[in-house]
């Protein structure tokens, strides 16, 4: 498969993929730190112009490349297909989850008493629970193309830019979200060919690529500047063209392995994923607090930096422990083990990506 691609391959990994993933990942932790930030000091920096830059391309190409490899899997058998595309991101949520709530739990009392914990952990199953909402929906967009995969696609993609394009506010982050991320996701999937055809012209022909990403990050920025970018159709067209440039950016980078870090950081998004939360919010309140550093846009860079970092770091100290089911669910909790993990269910681990 994608042949054009084999030289860019390390453990079975498509370079440029990873670091689309690390790009987009960087990204995600930037912007909750970024304003996260500014809402505890009250301010803007200098940060917050890329933060909005990366605002319509963000989230589309991580949902792209969430459904990039689905042609592989999606004619399993369905007990195998919801053991590695639902309970495996299920567990990963209701652990986090968890942690988070041990974390926020003090505030939570104080603010709303035993009860009102309670109900917001309850809550936490329908409504997903502060940055953990794409693990939540994943499953969602996997189970959904697989009960539509019978459909003619154009008319699953018609109905996916519709809703994007009419950007449903009920309220419930659920719906809301399906309605604005379901298209990205499903664009991976049936455009996959393409996307891995774009990768490779773009290494093939790395000049006229990058003059394509000086046309698209000067129209980006003018949209996003004009405030026009979040509108409809508008942010149908900056998000699908964004993800382009985002495959384009990370096509190239691959293809000198420049930037190894970021490469890794996508090998390992989940982790960051699961685990920025932490190292940002202590970052961040000690930066602030102590005021060695005044600038917020540097701030934000540091509580960025500390995020991913920091999050890798836990990963780390604990992928040879016990505590490695932070990030690797136990093959106790799969329906379909595999291979001759059959015989070891309770120490198989899969990787939480």
């Amino acid at each position: 498969m994608h042949r054009e691609l084999q030289s860019g391959i390390h453990d079975g990994r498509i370079d440029w993929v990873d670091y689309a993933k690390g790009f987009c990942i960087v990204f995600v932790v930037m912007m909750h730190s970024t304003l996260g930030v500014e809402a505890a000091a009250g301010k803007e920096g200098w940060l917050h112009h890329l933060v909005e830059f990366a605002r319509p391309f963000r989230m589309p190409d991580f949902f792209m490349i969430s459904g990039l490899f689905l042609a592989n899997v999606i004619n399993r058998d369905w007990r195998t297909y919801i053991d590695r595309k639902v309970v495996h991101f299920f567990y990963f949520y209701l652990l986090w989850t968890a942690i988070q709530f041990a974390f926020k739990a003090p505030g939570f009392i104080a603010e709303q008493g035993i009860m009102g914990v309670a109900h917001a952990y309850l809550m936490s199953f329908i409504e997903p629970f502060g940055t953990l909402w794409f693990i939540y929906l994943l499953p969602i967009f996997f189970i959904f193309v697989k009960l539509t995969k019978r459909v003619p696609w154009p008319v699953i993609w018609l109905m996916g830019a519709a809703l994007e394009i009419s950007q449903v506010q009920t309220g419930w982050m659920v719906p809301d979200e399906f309605a604005s991320r379901f298209v990205y996701f499903y664009t991976g999937y049936i455009a996959a060919r393409y996307i891995f055809a774009i990768a490779a012209r773009a290494q093939a022909t790395p000049a006229l690529a990058m003059a394509g990403l000086v046309i698209w990050g000067i129209g980006n920025g003018v949209l996003v500047k004009a405030g026009v970018a979040a509108l409809p159709f508008y942010s149908l067209a900056l998000g699908l063209v964004g993800a382009v440039a985002v495959v384009t950016i990370s096509a190239l980078l691959a293809q000198h392995d420049v930037f190894k870090p970021l490469r890794y950081c996508g090998r390992n998004s989940i982790v960051i994923y699961l685990a920025f939360f932490l190292p940002m919010a202590a970052s961040r309140a000690v930066l602030l607090k102590t005021g060695i550093i005044t600038d917020i846009g540097t701030i934000s860079v540091l509580v960025t930096a500390t995020g991913v970092i920091g999050a890798l770091a836990i990963y780390w100290a604990v992928r040879w422990t016990p505590l490695k089911v932070l990030f690797e669910r136990p093959a106790v909790f799969w329906l379909v083990p595999e291979g001759k993990k059959k015989a070891e269910p309770r120490l198989a681990m899969q990787p939480a990506e």
